[in-house]
């Protein structure tokens, strides 16, 4: 049975409603560090990488990358949820407005993209680790869990959220540490 490791990318240098591929910060940076530090200590033999496309998640696979000799392979169904609007202001507000409700209130091109998001992740048939953001892996343990709400758990940047697939089904195994943090 197949684990997905999915790492939440560090803190980066703007929010969602600031910068549309913000680098990491100094701070994400460290996170990126540790989350790498934490699994090749857990982890004895490399895994497949995979990374969202955006800046601050491949930088955040990086040091890992780098350290098991691995090439991250980009994976566009773990990037950001699409937004409907293009200004950033905009989108903060949208993205603020969709994070208090339900898949269902969303809409088609969002829900299409959870689709996407939780067939990537039932797809997998080997252990990997999967370098996304805060929605992505909400998406993911909403669907093991069924729940319809976007948020079902606030993982902090850096931390380690750990999903089984089995015959196509999630189950979560661990959700990564939580902290009241921004979506960025």
């Amino acid at each position: 049975m197949p684990t997905l490791h999915l790492v939440r990318h560090g803190r980066a240098v703007a929010g969602f409603d600031a910068h549309r591929d913000p680098d990491l910060d100094e701070a994400g940076r460290g996170q990126a560090q540790a989350a790498a530090d934490a699994l090749a200590t857990e982890l004895p033999t490399p895994l497949p990488i995979f990374t969202s496309p955006l800046a601050r998640a491949r930088q955040t696979a990086e040091p890992l990358a780098e350290r098991w000799r691995v090439e991250a392979v980009v994976e566009p169904r773990i990037a950001e949820i699409p937004t409907p609007v293009v200004d950033l202001r905009a989108r903060g507000a949208w993205l603020r407005g969709a994070l208090a409700g339900r898949w269902t209130d969303l809409p088609a091109a969002q829900r299409r993209w959870r689709e996407e998001v939780v067939r990537w992740a039932s797809e997998t048939e080997a252990d990997a680790v999967a370098f996304c953001h805060f929605i992505p892996i909400n998406a993911l343990v909403g669907a093991a869990q069924g729940a319809e709400r976007l948020i079902v758990f606030r993982p902090d940047n850096g931390s380690i959220t750990r999903i089984d697939v089995r015959d196509g089904a999630l189950r979560v195994v661990a959700l990564g540490r939580e902290a009241a943090t921004r979506v960025n």
